[in-house]
C-alpha cells in the first residue's frame, strides 16, 4: 500500500516482481493512474481514486511553489493530505480485507497499521525514506541538512506527529469501527512502536548508512528497483544519441514548476552554454527542449537511458536519485520540496555530484557551472562508476521475503 507521486510508487513494481518469482501473490493499491507501472509484472493492482497529479496542478498544490521554507512546503503539503485521506481510506480497507500481510509504505503506515490491527491482519514497514527519528540527521522530509544530535531527534519525532495528525480522523473511526479502544495521537505511535513492527527500507546502506540509534527492526536492505517491461528504447531516441557524443538527462519527474515555459528555455540555454546536448523529459512539470541538439521524451525507463548520459539531471526524489546510482553516471540535483534536499545532500557527499542547484534561486549560469564540472572533472564519473558496480550487488528484495516466509 502505498500513496503519492510516480516514485512513491515504481520502486514496489520490482519489489512485488521478486516476491511473486518467489511463490507469493502480491497486489500493489496505489492511485490508479499507475496501473500500467505493474503490467508484465505478475502483480495485481487494485485503484485508488485519488490522483496525485490533478491535485499537484490544481490551486491547492500550486501553493506549494509560493511555501518559502521547507516547514511551510511541509505545512501545506500536510494540509493538503489530510484532505484527501477519507478519500482513500475505504479502498485501503477493501484491499486489506483479501490479504494475509500488510506491505506499508511510509506515506500510508499509520492508516495501514489501524486497518491491519482492526482486521488482524499483519503488518510490516517498507519504507523509501529513513523516517525514525535519529540523532544522526535532521529529517528528510525537512530539506534541513542537520540541526544537531538532540535537534534532530526532536525534529523526527515532530515530523512523525505531524504524520500521524493527517491520519488522526480516519483512523480514530477505524477503531471504533472494530472496537478497539480510543487511543490519542502520541498514544497510537507508542502503541505501535511497543508492537516494534519490522521496517524494511529500500535504499542501500552504501547511500545511507543505517543510523546507529535506531532500535531493532528497522533493517535498511537495499534498492528495490523499478519492473521494467520494456528492454529497448523508442527508435528515434535511439537515432539522436547515435548521432553524437553522451547528452545530458534533464528531468524533474513529478515535480511542478510554476512556469514550465521559462524553466525549459533556461535549461536549453544551460545545456548549450555547456557545449552539451540533451534529453529533456516532459514530466510532470511539462518540460521540453527544442533543436537538433535537444530531444524532448515522455516516460522512458530510466534504466536503459541514464547508462547512456554524460550525466543526470534531476529533482532528487528518491526514485531517480537511485536510477542516477545505478546507472553510474554524475549528478546535479535540483531540488524542488521535501526529501530531495536531503537525497541532493547525500549525492555530494557521495561524491557524484559537484553540488545542488535548487529550485528557489535557479539560474542558468548555475546549472551550467554544476555542468561543466560534473562531465569535465573525471573524478564524478569514476565514484558514480565504483558506487553503481557496489549496488549490483546488494538484493534489497531478499530481507523483505525472508520476513515473508517467517510469517508464513
Amino acid at each position: 500500500m502505498t500513496a503519492g507521486s510516480r516514485g512513491d510508487a515504481a520502486p514496489y513494481t520490482g519489489l512485488g516482481h521478486g516476491l511473486v518469482r518467489a511463490g507469493h501473490e502480491v497486489t500493489l493499491v496505489t492511485h490508479a493512474r499507475f496501473e500500467p507501472l505493474v503490467a508484465g509484472s505478475g502483480v495485481a493492482f487494485h485503484a485508488l481514486a485519488v490522483d496525485p497529479r490533478a491535485e499537484l496542478e490544481s490551486e491547492r498544490g500550486q501553493g506549494l511553489h509560493r511555501s518559502s521554507t521547507g516547514a511551510g512546503k511541509l505545512y501545506r503539503a500536510v494540509e493538503m493530505a489530510r484532505s484527501l485521506v477519507g478519500r482513500m481510506a475505504g479502498e485501503l480497507v477493501s484491499a486489506a480485507r483479501a490479504a494475509d500481510v500488510l506491505l506499508l509504505a511510509g506515506t500510508v503506515a499509520p492508516l495501514g497499521h489501524a486497518i491491519g490491527r482492526g482486521l488482524s491482519v499483519p503488518t510490516l514497514g517498507v519504507n523509501l525514506q529513513p523516517l525514525a527519528p535519529t540523532r544522526e540527521f535532521a529529517p528528510p522530509m525537512t530539506g534541513v541538512r542537520s540541526w544537531g544530535p538532540v535537534g534532530n531527534r526532536v525534529a523526527g519525532h515532530a515530523v512523525n506527529a505531524a504524520v500521524d495528525w493527517i491520519f488522526r480522523e480516519e483512523v480514530r473511526r477505524l477503531r471504533t469501527r472494530y472496537g478497539l479502544p480510543p487511543l490519542g495521537r502520541a498514544g497510537a505511535r507508542r502503541a505501535r512502536e511497543r508492537q516494534a513492527p519490522p521496517v524494511f527500507h529500500g535504499f542501500s546502506p552504501r547511500v545511507v548508512p543505517r543510523p546507529g540509534d535506531w532500535r531493532a527492526g528497522l533493517d535498511v536492505t537495499g534498492y528495490w528497483w523499478p519492473y521494467d517491461r520494456e528492454d529497448r528504447l523508442p527508435s528515434a531516441l535511439l537515432e539522436f544519441l547515435d548521432a553524437g557524443p553522451p547528452p545530458v538527462f534533464v528531468g524533474l519527474g513529478s515535480a511542478t514548476v510554476p512556469d514550465a515555459g521559462r524553466m525549459s528555455d533556461e535549461i536549453v540555454r544551460a545545456l548549450r552554454a555547456a557545449g552539451l546536448r540533451g534529453v529533456v523529459q516532459r514530466g510532470w512539470g511539462d518540460l521540453r527542449g527544442e533543436g537538433e541538439d535537444m530531444f524532448t521524451v515522455g516516460e522512458v525507463p530510466h534504466s536503459l537511458l541514464f547508462p547512456r548520459m554524460a550525466a543526470v539531471v534531476h529533482h532528487a526524489g528518491a526514485g531517480t536519485t537511485a536510477a542516477g546510482l545505478r546507472a553510474g553516471v554524475p549528478a546535479v540535483p535540483v531540488p524542488v520540496q521535501f526529501d530531495e534536499g536531503f537525497w541532493a545532500a547525500r549525492l555530494v557527499a557521495l561524491g557524484v555530484s559537484p553540488g545542488a542547484v535548487p529550485l528557489r534561486g535557479f539560474t542558468p549560469a548555475a546549472l551550467e557551472a554544476a555542468l561543466r564540472r560534473a562531465t569535465t572533472d573525471p573524478s564524478y564519473a569514476r565514484r558514480a562508476g565504483v558506487l553503481a558496480r557496489e549496488l549490483r550487488g546488494e538484493d534489497g528484495v531478499r530481507p523483505v521475503l525472508t520476513a515473508l516466509d517467517r510469517l508464513a
